[in-house]
Formats: structure tokens, sequence, C-alpha cells
């Protein structure tokens, strides 16, 4: 280990400021994702007194590790002057932000390793827990402040334009969406003439099951007949042979917020999609989450990936995919809509074969189609182009052992 590894402890130390004085902060907890997000706990009759005030540029941190898997919840205040956080945390802050910059510090807790150590340094019977003991006792290499700024600069850099990227694809979105809903809500396509259907005298029609008008030649149809809806499976985890192969393998756990997933945390190798009942699915096929934590959850292969037992794939019946894609997504919203009150656990096949959807004709659907490509092939590159730059990140983050 170089000599500039140093003990943490030196240069933080842990901060109690209850609010007794009943200060408005925004009430925010410590995600695995290791950002501050605004709570959801509810908190009524609750006694704020007794939470913690955290200021900017300060840490927070979840003792207890053995409830979050492989991750440790830590977490810098970057973007409120002040916040207020659950007793349960450990709040503290760099003593010299000369000597150790806050966000450098950030950008250690980031890197995998340390969430390897802290597991692995966390003890305790009925639950495991990495103390602040344990937190000071940790050693990293601390460069010059020069140095620091330097390569949290080069960071930021990077994170900056992933952000941006984001902005981009969310605007992309939002334009998809809005495209759909004027064809295909308010039924404002292109008539012969180019002009908007409905509002130029269109042929229209009343529909009863949705107790308004639409297009003539359209009809209400189950949704598994508009669609083909299609199952996965795994292959046997005691075989090594069948897996970390070439073939991404889908599955809930790598449903993104974007569109798109480009990377899935397993693979599988050509033998093991064999051994499984899975196919494999071709790029713009649009996956749906059926159980577990993300139910309904809806994203599209930004490659070709076999996919687990969980989820359900839909496949266009006429090459739109893209189509298809933006009718799941109205339809998974109404389906949970119909579920308020209940609780929305699961999608069985049954849900989506008793669903009635709205299908065009194929005309509109066709033309939709090589309409819209084009922003979602613009969503696609850019998130290929993210994943580049999360990969360039981690490569940062495993270089600050060599500074």
């Amino acid at each position: 280990m170089g000599s500039n590894y140093k003990r943490l402890g030196d240069y933080i130390q842990e901060v109690n400021i209850r609010n007794k004085a009943l200060i408005e902060a925004p009430l925010m907890g410590v995600s695995i994702k290791k950002v501050l997000m605004p709570s959801i706990a509810n908190i009524i009759g609750t006694d704020m007194s007794t939470y913690k005030l955290i200021q900017k540029n300060q840490f927070a941190y979840g003792p207890v590790t053995s409830r979050n898997g492989d991750k440790i919840s830590i977490a810098l205040l970057e973007e409120h002057d002040h916040a207020m956080v659950s007793q349960a945390y450990t709040v503290f802050e760099v003593i010299d932000n000369n000597e150790l910059h806050p966000e450098y510090l950030m950008m250690w807790f980031r890197r995998p390793e340390f969430d390897r150590y802290a597991r692995y340094m966390s003890h305790g019977s009925a639950r495991e827990i990495f103390s602040w003991t344990e937190m000071c006792d940790t050693l990293l290499p601390i460069p010059s402040p020069e140095k620091q700024l330097e390569i949290v600069k080069e960071y930021n850099t990077i994170q900056n334009r992933i952000q941006l990227n984001n902005q981009l694809i969310t605007k992309l979105e939002e334009t998809a969406q809005a495209i759909y809903k004027q064809w295909f809500v308010d039924f404002e396509f292109p008539d012969e003439n180019n002009k908007p259907y409905k509002s130029n005298g269109g042929e229209m029609v009343f529909c009863e099951e949705l107790d308004k008008e639409i297009p003539v030649g359209w009809e209400m149809k189950p949704f598994t007949s508009v669609v083909k809806l299609s199952g996965g499976g795994t292959p046997s985890t005691e075989e090594i042979e069948y897996w970390n192969g070439s073939i991404p393998f889908y599955t809930p756990g790598d449903l993104v917020q974007n569109y798109f997933t480009i990377y899935t945390s397993k693979h599988i190798t050509a033998l093991g999609l064999q051994k499984c009942s899975s196919k494999l699915y071709q790029r713009n096929t649009t996956f749906v989450t059926a159980r577990g934590a993300t139910v309904g959850g809806v994203s599209l292969a930004g490659e070709p990936m076999a996919m687990n037992q969980t989820c359900y794939a839909i496949i266009s019946n006429d090459s739109c995919s893209f189509f298809a894609h933006q009718l799941t997504l109205q339809t998974i919203q109404k389906l949970k809509k119909e579920a308020t009150g209940a609780t929305f656990e699961a999608l069985v096949t049954k849900d989506f074969d008793g669903f009635l959807v709205l299908q065009p004709d194929n005309f509109s659907m066709i033309t939709f189609e090589k309409i819209i490509t084009n922003l979602y092939q613009s969503m696609l590159i850019k998130s290929k182009l993210n994943q580049k730059l999360e990969e360039l990140k981690f490569l940062l983050l495993a270089r600050m052992t060599k500074v």
C-alpha cells in the first residue's frame, strides 16, 4: 500500500445536530445508488425534532449494510443548502476541505471496492453494521488538493455529459409519446392530403367500448391479438457452461429509467440459451416485468437479448416494434390505474388477453413506424454513448488507487 494512503478518521468528523428548532427542510433518504432522494416515509404525527440536520457538502450513510445487498448507502448533500435525514443515518463532514475535497471523497465511496470493503468489515449477529469506527479506520489515497480537484473535474465532465444525454433522451421520449397521442388518441394522424384526420372531416364511427368516435376501419381488439406475448426462461445456475457467455440476459434488475436497456448484469452462452425456454429476442423488442418490485416496468432491448421467466416479451405482428412499445406503455398505465386500491403485484397472461386496445389500420401503423424510427434510433445512440461514458467513469474510479 502506497505511502499516500491515509486514515480517513484523521480527515472527517461526525455531526449530530437534531432539528430541535423544527427548521423547514426537505426530508431525504440515502439510496443504494449513493444519492440523497426525497423520502417517501409517512411522517404524519412524527416528532421531527429528533431528525438530524445535514448541510451542503456533508455526508450521510446507513451503518446497517445487511439490508442493502452489495451496496452501502452513502451520499453527499450537493443540491440543497440543508436537509433532514432519519436518526438512523450517521452524518459527518470533512474537517478541512483544503486537505480533502468532499467530492473527491464521494468518488472514493462510489467505488465498488469500497462497497466490498464495507460489507467485509461489517459485523453483528441480527444485522451487520459498518460502524463509525470502521468508517474512520478506512484507508484511502489522498493526493495533493490540486490533484484531487483535477480528478473531480474529469469525473464531473463525464457525469455532466451523461446528464445532458439523459435530458436529450427524455425530450425524444416526450416527443415520441406526443406523436403517438396525436395519432392514436386524438386521431389527428395525416390524412391523404397530409392534414390532421379528425379536425379535417375524417370519417368517424361511434365505439361503445371507448364511448367516443373512432376512425372508420379501426376496431377494439384484445392486446394479445394486436401484438404477440412471449415468455422467457433461465438456464440452470448449477451448470457453469451456461453462464458468462456473450448473450445479454435480461432480468427485472436491468430495468433502466430510459427506454433502452443496453447492458445486462448477467450473460449466458449459446448452450445456455439452448437449455432454457427463452428465445434470443431481437433489438427493439419490448420487455415487461411481470413480477416483483418493478412489476409493470417497460424496457426496449438495445441489443439482441435473452430474457428470464419473470418478464414478458412484446413482439409486433406487423414489424412495427415502436408502435408496439408505445401501445405497451399506454396499456401498462391503464392496467395500473385499474389496479388503484388493490395491490399491483403481478401481471399474468389473462391481464393482457382480456384488455382491449384500439387497433389502427395497417397503413397508419406502418407510417407511424417510419416517422418515429429516427427518434428511437437517436435515443439508442445516446443510450449507447452513455453506457460508454459509464464505463469511462468506472475506469476513472478504478485509477484512484494509483494517484
